[in-house]
């Protein structure tokens, strides 16, 4: 038998196992700077371990952002974690590749000359949307000064459906007029001209709502608009917010007229990290034509090595999530798109009609392609609002997010249950999904009255949704 170590005891961090190191017997430093370094396979363990305490990606189905990357585009984005792809120099083809990307989603959008599309990538739906906005403001700003006009109350018109908006207005110093839905979920052409004047720098329709998964009229408010300016003259441009349904619509509702086909619309902005299901990170904005982005808005820098033109609100960024939309245009196409989309609305509609089955619910968009994004929400049928938090709250103990939250005021103030269906949840999920919820209401049938745990406001939103819902 050999003999023991002279010391019991001694930490050889080389060899020892990890939950055996120094690391692993100390608290990690959690509100001063470390002062000493650590070997990495002990930190990676560490920080590895804390985010076992975060959800499952695939099980929450409030987000819209993609969780689910085929191996190829997860490598794609690790061969580019280095590339940034502000510098147009430095890493040419990445911003031919950005190039590409912005003439396929044109193509996409049915611009008039993609192949010369004006637009660029961003870093998600929202810094494409406020980049739109931006430009409205100049286009609009610069039509007052050439009358000789006043330019300095500029307004925007939209429906009360995405923060992103409430954002745009506070920091770049325009009224939101965001127009009560009373009688509905959706922004209605009557309504949204009724709120327009001369002052209207643009109105805004939103295509896939995050509340609902409802599409705004888009052909309704673009005729209603085109009215407008016959009856006064004021020709007011429209901004599709297509978030989560430009990457749906083109090949589930191909025959759906809501983008460039209207020639009332001058810009839109998608999200390429929802339904293009790149990885988070992706956004493009796309205008019309040259003259619907004023130059005064694009930038040149000459310091990364060559003169680059740049128009975004974030700077240097990696190219990994163009690359990887690009990946998955040319991966799937056309054809490759609809089927993967139509397999979620088939996920979705099994949802809503199990969902329908049980009885105690209404629902308010059963995930019609035609009508919305791969989405169903529902509330409850008696007025109960309550049950839709508590089933909630079950449902998360089995890992599911599935949110409930009231509608803003201005539309019912009336809660709503929904669940998004994205890229990699299947048929089968959705039947676990629809057993849990069974199950759940089973459970809470048999708890007394006035016994259920105290349910918030809301649970569980997307990072999109307007401040009085919780943010995720």
């Amino acid at each position: 038998m050999p003999d023991p170590p002279a010391v019991w005891g001694t930490m050889d961090d080389e060899i020892d196992d990890v939950f055996a190191t120094a690391a692993m017997r100390t608290p990690a430093p959690k509100d001063s700077f470390p002062t000493d370094e650590r070997p990495a396979r002990e930190v990676y363990q560490l920080v590895r371990d804390e985010l076992l305490l975060d959800g499952v990606a695939r099980m929450n189905l409030a987000t819209f952002c993609t969780t689910w990357l085929e191996p190829e585009a997860a490598q794609l984005m690790a061969d580019s974690v280095a590339k940034n792809i502000i510098d147009k120099d430095e890493y040419p083809q990445t911003a031919e590749i950005e190039r590409r990307g912005v003439a396929l989603v044109a193509d996409l959008f049915h611009a008039p000359d993609p192949a010369h599309a004006v637009g660029t990538s961003t870093t998600g739906s929202s810094e494409a949307a406020m980049l739109a906005g931006l430009a409205a403001k100049w286009r609009w700003r610069a039509k007052r000064k050439a009358a000789g006009l006043d330019d300095s109350k500029p307004n925007l018109v939209c429906g009360s459906v995405q923060v992103c908006w409430e954002k745009f207005a506070r920091y770049f110093d325009v009224e939101l007029r965001q127009v009560p839905m009373p009688s509905g979920f959706l922004l209605t052409p009557e309504d949204a001209v009724a709120h327009c004047d001369e002052n209207t720098i643009a109105v805004v329709a939103t295509f896939g709502q995050t509340f609902t998964g409802l599409f705004e009229d888009v052909a309704g408010i673009s005729a209603a608009l085109d009215d407008l300016q016959q009856r006064t003259g004021l020709d007011i441009p429209l901004h599709v917010d297509a978030a989560s349904g430009g990457f749906v619509a083109p090949f589930c509702a191909p025959d759906l007229e809501w983008d460039f086909r209207l020639p009332r619309v001058k810009s839109i902005n998608a999200s390429g990290h929802k339904t293009g299901m790149a990885p988070l990170g992706s956004g493009w904005a796309i205008w019309r034509e040259r003259a619907d982005l004023p130059d005064e808005l694009i930038f040149d820098v000459n310091y990364l090595g060559g003169d680059m033109p740049t128009f975004t609100l974030n700077f240097s960024r990696p190219g990994g999530q163009v690359i990887t939309s690009y990946y998955l245009f040319l991966r799937l196409g056309r054809t490759g798109y609809a089927k993967v989309q139509d397999a979620a609305y088939t996920v979705a509609q099994r949802i809503a009609d199990g969902v329908r089955d049980l009885g105690r619910f209404d629902l308010v968009f059963d995930g019609d392609p035609s009508r919305g994004i791969p989405c169903i929400t529902w509330r409850s049928a008696d007025g109960d609002d309550a049950i839709l938090f508590d089933l909630a709250t079950e449902l998360r103990a089995r890992g599911w997010l599935v949110p409930a939250y009231t509608l803003p005021a201005d539309q019912d103030a009336r809660a709503v249950q929904r669940v998004v269906v994205r890229h990699g949840m299947s048929v089968d999920m959705a039947d676990l999904l629809l057993a849990d919820i069974r199950r759940s209401l089973d459970s809470l049938a048999k708890v007394p009255a006035g016994m259920h745990m105290p349910s918030s406001e809301s649970t569980g939103f997307n990072h999109d949704a307007v401040p009085r819902v919780p943010l995720s």
